[in-house]
């Protein structure tokens, strides 16, 4: 292992703009994973790091050890203060990996079950979408423009690894996104939808979902075969984005379940 010990080190200076410019991440196609969880779904998916960083405490503990052995890269060895530097989490667990990015566009005529987001800006919501959608079997996840950058260190966090489950592409044109959708369109509505355990969702299904307030643009509403809201209690007109989506991916995924129980 080698050690750096300077923030002025090219290296050090590009992790540490990483972790906190997205326009960096997107022209590099590189971003900066913190943490044993994310390093493990990195690896259990088959993904192979650029560079591992340790903090110098870290590479102490024998669960960190096991994950850098997997890697099988020669990390480089952070101090403590300097690793805490580059890294954006607040308490930093003392591992982290530059990784490779797929191609920004995603292959969406492949796609079977997909979330199409628009205009979601919270980092939180994001990556709670994309863990949902990855427990309950989407493939490719599209976020058109207003988006939050899915590679930043939040979405990536409150992912919890769901990225390495996913196909996740950006898109500055949902409607030509959309267009290459080969199965039914479903665009998430508050109110006056049609409740979704009333919906057939057993084929492939591509879900319209958009920021909380605003909604979805009628523009890509109008693509979509059907609205779907979620019954709610008297008094209360929505749920959160990341909510919403929770109960729709389940409902599929139920159909799907008791479909297969009678056959």
């Amino acid at each position: 292992m080698s050690t750096l010990r300077s923030r002025d080190n090219p290296r050090v200076k590009r992790w540490h703009a990483l972790a906190r410019d997205g326009r960096l991440r997107r022209d590099e196609r590189r971003a900066l994973i913190e943490g044993p969880h994310l390093l493990a779904a990195c690896l259990d998916a088959g993904h192979r790091p650029e560079a591992l960083l340790v903090s110098e405490t870290g590479r102490g503990k024998p669960e960190l050890a096991q994950l850098l052995r997997r890697a099988g890269l020669d990390a480089v060895v952070l101090p403590d203060a300097l690793f805490r530097w580059v890294a954006d989490a607040a308490t930093p667990a003392g591992i982290a990996a530059e990784i490779g990015l797929p191609e920004a566009a995603a292959d969406v005529a492949r796609a079977s079950h997909a979330l199409f987001l628009d205009g979601v800006q919270d980092a939180g919501n994001v990556g709670a979408l994309l863990r949902s959608a990855a427990a309950f079997g989407v493939d490719t996840a599209v976020l058109g423009r207003g988006c939050a950058d899915p590679w930043s260190p939040k979405v990536l966090r409150a992912a919890m690894g769901a990225h390495f489950a996913l196909r996740i592409g950006e898109s500055p044109d949902l409607v030509a996104a959309l267009a290459q959708f080969r199965g039914t369109l479903v665009c998430a509505v508050a109110a006056g939808g049609i409740p979704p355990h009333a919906l057939d969702l057993c084929g492939s299904v591509g879900w319209i979902l958009g920021a909380e307030g605003r909604g979805v643009s009628e523009a890509l509403a109008g693509r979509a075969a059907v609205r779907a809201a979620i019954p709610l209690a008297r008094g209360i007109e929505s749920l959160n984005v990341a909510a919403a989506a929770a109960v729709l991916l389940y409902e599929r995924a139920r159909q799907l379940s008791t479909r297969g129980a009678r056959s």
